[in-house]
């Protein structure tokens, strides 16, 4: 079982030892007395997909912003390759930016897009047609050079924004919301070449989504933000497996949340009371450090066994009805309500069993190992 509290705010586990592409320390910024960002500290190492996730309105695209120049911290201080960007405009920092909207300039044709930062930069003829060259040999697009935006797929039109992106050599490319104008077929596609893209580059990338499975997939590590602060850094499998907060274990994936209070506690295990009755017992990996003996306990659906009789001998056995059962072709999507009212979520793998009936009596069951006890207030 994994266990943390919710006290941590802005954990960040990158190497202090390691080649740092981008840092920021204590940012904030205000817009018309509102607060956006509050206090975000963050370290980026060089050659890393970061990638900075939350709802809308949290503060990721203003935080990406920071970095690209397009704002000005209100206090704090943005540095990229352990310079100091405060006073540096967006055009003479070592990053570019991928929109969503891609944002092509459409009279022009794909070379003349790609090759438009280089000529504002006054580079030579041939240095420029060789550029442009590589940097649409990198995503594929060779034989598009001299059609135009509008005659390309969205698919398309996002390589040709990433090759623009690219042919600068940039030490960081900053990536908002890249694939959210395209359809879901297009984007899982474009994950790939994107993971590829990088892997083969070895440049910084720093992306903003509020796709969760998006930055599961794609990062070496993950921010989570809500309402301007990071509530938790940290690689995928950290994140989803050891959430630090409530908000954390709800946003990333799906999980089933039961408030309560801790009744028993030793060196292993947590004895919680929930507000409904229920009495559920957590492993821990280290001694309980919350604030207080109010907690929330996390269960991921798929960690949820269902079983038509009881199963006492494994911890956590509580009797209900099935209330709904969505098939997923893959998975079975079971909504469970427990007979002091609770309702639990459960994923499991499509076993080509006849379903149940709604109106079940059902238990379901989980491991003490793998509750996560939550601090709480």
């Amino acid at each position: 079982m994994t266990f943390q509290t919710a006290t941590h705010t802005g954990e960040n586990t990158s190497d202090r030892d390691g080649i740092l592409d981008v840092e920021l320390r204590k940012v904030f910024k205000v817009f018309d007395g509102e607060t956006a960002v509050r206090g975000v500290d963050l370290d980026i190492q060089q050659g890393e997909f970061f990638s900075i996730l939350g709802p809308s309105g949290c503060g990721k695209t203003t935080t990406l912003r920071l970095i690209g120049g397009f704002e000005t911290p209100s206090a704090g201080e943005v540095m990229i390759r352990g310079k100091s960007m405060n006073q540096v405009p967006p055009y003479r920092r070592p990053v570019n930016t991928v929109f969503q909207s891609y944002a092509l300039f459409n009279h022009m044709s794909i070379a003349e897009n790609i090759a438009f930062g280089l000529r504002i930069g006054r580079q030579s003829k041939a240095e420029i047609e060789q550029r442009v060259k590589d940097a649409l040999r990198l995503v594929k697009m060779e034989s598009f050079a001299n059609r135009f935006p509008s005659q390309l797929s969205g698919g398309q039109q996002q390589r040709v924004a990433l090759a623009r992106a690219l042919v600068n050599r940039p030490a960081v490319v900053l990536l908002d919301e890249p694939l959210g104008a395209l359809d879901l077929k297009l984007r899982k596609e474009m994950q790939v070449e994107l993971s590829n893209l990088h892997r083969d580059l070895g440049l910084t990338f720093v992306m903003v989504t509020h796709d969760q499975e998006e930055a599961l997939s794609l990062s070496d590590r993950i921010a989570v933000m809500h309402e301007g602060k990071i509530e938790q850094i940290g690689t995928p499998s950290a994140i989803y497996e050891r959430p630090r907060s409530a908000f954390v274990a709800d946003f990333i994936g799906e999980t089933n949340l039961l408030a309560g209070r801790i009744e028993t506690t030793n060196s292993t295990t947590l004895q919680i009371r929930t507000t409904s009755g229920l009495k559920i017992t957590v492993e821990l990996d280290d001694p309980w450090q919350g604030n207080g003996s109010s907690v929330v306990v996390s269960v991921r659906p798929e960690k949820i066994n269902l079983s038509l009789s009881p199963i006492e001998d494994e911890g956590n056995c509580f009797e209900g009805r099935l209330k709904n059962i969505m098939y997923l072709g893959a998975h079975v999507h079971y909504l469970v309500e427990l007979t002091g009212g609770d309702r639990l979520t459960v994923l499991q793998r499509n076993s080509n069993d006849p379903l149940p009936s709604t109106e079940t009596p059902i238990y379901i069951q989980w491991l003490p190992e793998d509750s996560i006890a939550l601090s709480h207030g």
